[in-house]
């Protein structure tokens, strides 16, 4: 059986918990107007919104349209398409602590078992369990259920351990769908491709060829409206823990068997559990931790991190990242993989460089720098391989050239966001792109000692300046291994 016939899209019930939130109204009804726009929906589907707030059908789709008019593109905004979107919407006022207000989502849930239904949890990480039990306790869970969770999940392994044990209580590993949804992008996908789909990297692909990789998820956005939040979280938590890492995996993992979820996931699995260890005195010498002071982002004004409304006094709350990491295998022995991530950079640019070896002996004048291959995933989604050529003219000089592949020019067809895909494999039961709860505890194993010896050591953030590149230890880390960051090379 192909994959396509295995993931078919069958009628489905799209529960949306926290359906008046940013993330519903910025991405998920987005998402799912795109879909019923290009017709890759059933005939047969709906969405109900679940939220607190008190109102009707009509006043959820008011405020739907509102917030889709600012978040769909203006040539993908049709009246008579919107028209028939909103037909399969529905609204449902619940206080999801009061066991009593799920009667009237069961009623329009009917009992109908053979019928998908996933509810898609886009709350706070804290009423995960509860919304879990709630829907269980009214008997909405069905063999052809699925549920789906934001990051974070959990902020330590003990919690993520508890968290997953009563998900499981409710729902089969099978029906549980973690979300990163750096995973849905279209760049990742390529990044597969690129790997498992061309001969001509896999002999590449490895300590005799590569240098060391470097991973940058960098935010022109200071912690905002978020500092509340942030405050008790961080960029480790935040950003590493599930985005980096996932990253990483996706680079570093062996070739899977086949494109099943289960051999693919086996693959990342393999690779966190082969991180060496940060722990003790070395998370001094392989860690950054910085915070932002005030400074200009894009000809701003930004305050300092410490004077956001919400940051506790004196916080050591990290808002900016970097490590050198290591993985223990034949194929990686030696490569340092670099990761960073901060807010309120020089430029938002998530990015993964990777730096061959340098050829042993140069017959040119002009030296030739290591060939690099760069895979950018936003603001631009392209693909670049640096290579060396003969500029023109008489002398025999060297200059870098890029073979490009931007997307955009590539494909004329509108690009998916990445929720497009997510919220599809989820009703079609597909769990490539989503995490397994092996994944989520391996991450933490990993993460849980550098945040202990922060703590002990009292490590005190590296202070940068909104608008830059991060701390001056983060370059003082990569210098180390004789290499720079990206921006310091082009």
């Amino acid at each position: 059986m192909s994959n396509s016939e295995r993931f078919q899209l069958h009628p489905f019930d799209l529960v949306l918990f926290g359906g008046t939130g940013d993330l519903a109204m910025r991405k998920l009804l987005p998402a799912m107007y795109y879909r019923h726009n290009e017709a890759q929906l059933p005939d047969d589907w709906r969405i109900l919104a679940v939220a607190r707030s008190e109102m009707s059908s009509a006043e959820f789709i008011a405020a739907m349209e509102e917030a889709a008019r600012r978040y769909i593109q203006d040539d993908e905004f049709h009246e008579d398409t919107w028209a028939t979107f909103i037909q399969h919407v529905e609204y449902f006022p619940i206080d999801i602590t009061d066991q009593s207000k799920y009667e009237g989502l069961s009623k329009a849930l009917g009992d109908w078992p053979e019928r998908v239904r996933v509810f898609y949890l886009s709350t706070a990480p804290g009423l995960f369990t509860r919304i879990c039990q709630g829907v269980a306790d009214a008997g909405l869970v069905t063999e052809n259920s699925r549920v789906a969770l934001e990051k974070p999940l959990g902020r330590d392994y003990d919690s993520a351990v508890a968290i997953n044990d009563q998900l499981a209580e409710v729902f089969n590993e099978s029906q549980i769908y973690r979300i990163d949804h750096y995973l849905g992008k279209e760049t990742v996908q390529n990044l597969m491709a690129l790997r498992f789909g061309n001969s001509l990297f896999e002999p590449l692909w490895r300590r005799e060829h590569i240098s060391d990789v470097q991973i940058t998820i960098a935010e022109q956005l200071g912690v905002e409206s978020r500092a509340g939040y942030y405050d008790h979280t961080g960029a480790l938590r935040d950003m590493v823990q599930n985005h980096l890492l996932q990253l990483l995996v996706i680079l570093a993992m062996e070739p899977p068997v086949s494109i099943h979820p289960d051999a693919v996931r086996d693959e990342k699995i393999k690779v966190l559990r082969s991180l060496q260890p940060i722990t003790g005195r070395d998370v001094l010498t392989n860690t950054v931790r910085g915070q932002y002071r005030e400074g200009i982002v894009n000809g701003q004004p930004v305050k300092a991190y410490l004077e956001s409304e919400g940051v506790a006094e004196r916080s050591k709350n990290e808002t900016y990242v970097a490590i050198k990491a290591e993985i223990n295998s034949w194929r990686w022995q030696g490569v340092p993989f670099f990761l960073r991530t901060g807010k309120s950079l020089a430029e938002r640019r998530t990015e993964i460089v990777i730096n061959f070896r340098g050829i042993p002996h140069s017959i040119f004048d002009t030296p030739a720098a290591p060939n690099r291959l760069i895979i950018r995933l936003q603001p631009e989604e392209i693909i670049k391989l640096q290579i060396f050529a003969k500029g023109r003219g008489d002398e025999m000089r060297l200059s870098p050239v890029n073979l490009d592949l931007d997307f955009d020019e590539a494909f004329d067809k509108r690009q998916m966001i990445a929720y497009e895909r997510l919220l599809m494999d989820m009703i079609r039961g597909n769990q490539t792109l989503f995490n397994h709860r092996d994944e989520v505890t391996a991450a933490w194993q990993w993460i849980d000692p550098i945040i202990a010896a922060w703590e002990n050591y009292e490590v005190e953030p590296a202070p940068y300046s909104a608008g830059s590149w991060g701390p001056a230890a983060a370059s003082a880390l990569v210098a180390k291994e004789s290499c720079g960051w990206a921006e310091e090379y082009f």
